[in-house]
Order: C-alpha cells, then structure tokens, then sequence
C-alpha cells in the first residue's frame, strides 16, 4: 500500500455549513480529505464542487456518502480513506440533526430522542472507537500529529428547553470526548472537543429573527459565528498547536455560555 506525503482527514458531515468550512481549512493547510454525508439527491453537486474547491488548495479529496448513524459502514469509511491514501491522521466528528420539533419539553417524543441520540451520540461514539483503534495500529507517521475531533455544541452545557434531546445528545458526546481523550493521551492520539455557538448555517437559518435577539442581548462579539471560525479552530488541532491539553473543549460562540449577572 502506498502512503501518501500528505496527512489525510476523514469530516463528516461535510456537504455544507460547518463541516465544509472545515474541509477547506483541512486541505489548505496540507490535508488530504475524505468527504462524508449522507447519501441523498441534492448532494452529488454540492459534493463534486466542494471536491472542485479543495483542489484549487492542491489536496486530493473523495466523497464517501453514508448516514454515519448506520454503524456497519464506519469500517468501509475507514477502508476507502486507506485504500486511496494509505493513511488516517484526521477525524472531525461533525455530521449532526437536530429535532424533529422545537417546542415544550414535556411533549419531546421517543422518535425524536432516538434520531438525536443515534447520529449526534452513538454514531460519534462508534466512529471514535473505529478511527482510533485504527490510527493505533497504524502508528505515527512521519512526526505527524494524529487527531479525533468532535463537533458538539455550546449545548452541551446551556440549557435549551426548546430542544431537550438536542441537549441531552450532545452533552454525551462531550462525555465521549474526555473518556476517549484519557484513553489515548498515552499513545499520542488528541482527542479535542469544539463547541460552536449561535452559527450561521443552514440548521439556524429558521430562527434567524430569534438569535438575532439573543446576539443583541447575550453575545459579547455581538456577531452571528461562521462556518470558518470553527473551521480555525480545527485545524489548530489537527495541525497539533494543542498537544499539551487532553480533552480540551474549545468554546466558539463568541462568549454566549460565560456566565453574566
């Protein structure tokens, strides 16, 4: 198998929003990229102009669509990065849903539980444990730091009644992160955590007027976050600026969660 010079990350959720914004700050910084979303219609484009884009910043990229919920595929995922580049230094954690339905918390369904649970906890989880027993036996290569990144959110401290198992969701995967960070400290595996807060994509687009407020009032930035500035923040860790911390949770949002009276 040959390896290839340059490192190689695998982001999920990549199609849009932040995990493309993640992809390009991979590539221009060096990165090979696997790129995975779901297996849907209205991605085949957006996916083959993203691929277009990481090549202008010389990288290599290829698709692999799969739901990283259906935790058979994660072998295959691992495989396809492999067979192409012979090497996984990267894994950003990031596909992500939200709820079924904003609203009371006592009318929060099981179905709406369970999706949140299985693509937000589960599947992180599950995908962490895959890539690292990978990068294990792979081993160092090259003096090149070898990262698992897991996207969650401000969430997974603040409390949005609206969206309980959002919440709920993402304040394991922060659990996932430290255990999974302890776990590999000694093998020279980071294990990072980022919390995004009020993002300008795609999944907050229909409460717009609603953060609009909340900025105004609770954000110190007084600004909506991008894509990119959580993309900064990835490839500080995938590029091993951190190698001294050991489940570090890096908070995004501009000051939203420190606590103010």
């Amino acid at each position: 198998m040959t390896i290839a010079t340059r490192p190689t990350a695998i982001v999920t959720g990549a199609v849009r929003g932040i995990g493309r914004a993640c992809a390009i700050a991979l590539a221009r910084s060096g990165f090979n990229v696997l790129l995975n979303d779901l297996p849907v219609p209205d991605h085949a484009s957006k996916m083959q102009q993203l691929i277009a884009d990481l090549g202008d910043s010389g990288a290599d990229s290829m698709s692999f669509a799969c739901d990283v919920s259906d935790l058979d595929r994660h072998r295959e995922l691992i495989d396809a990065a492999c067979s192409r580049w012979g090497r996984i230094d990267c894994l950003v954690n990031n596909a992500g849903v939200g709820v079924a339905k904003r609203g009371d918390l006592l009318d929060v369904t099981s179905e709406s539980f369970d999706h949140c649970i299985r693509v937000n906890t589960k599947a992180v989880f599950f995908l962490n444990q895959a890539v690292a027993l990978h990068m294990l036996q792979q081993g160092e290569i090259e003096g090149q730091h070898r990262s698992i990144i897991n996207i969650t959110s401000s969430n997974a401290v603040a409390v949005s009644v609206d969206r309980g198992e959002y919440c709920v969701s993402k304040c394991a995967s922060s659990m996932t992160t430290r255990l999974f960070a302890v776990r590999l400290a000694g093998e020279g595996i980071g294990v990072y955590e980022i919390r995004p807060g009020i993002i300008d994509t795609e999944m907050t687009r229909p409460v717009k007027e609603k953060y609009d407020a909340l900025i105004a009032d609770r954000v110190p930035v007084r600004r909506w976050g991008f894509p990119a500035d959580v993309a900064a923040a990835v490839y500080s860790m995938a590029e091993g600026r951190l190698t001294y911390t050991v489940g570090q949770a890096v908070t995004v949002d501009g000051g939203l969660t420190i606590p103010q009276f």
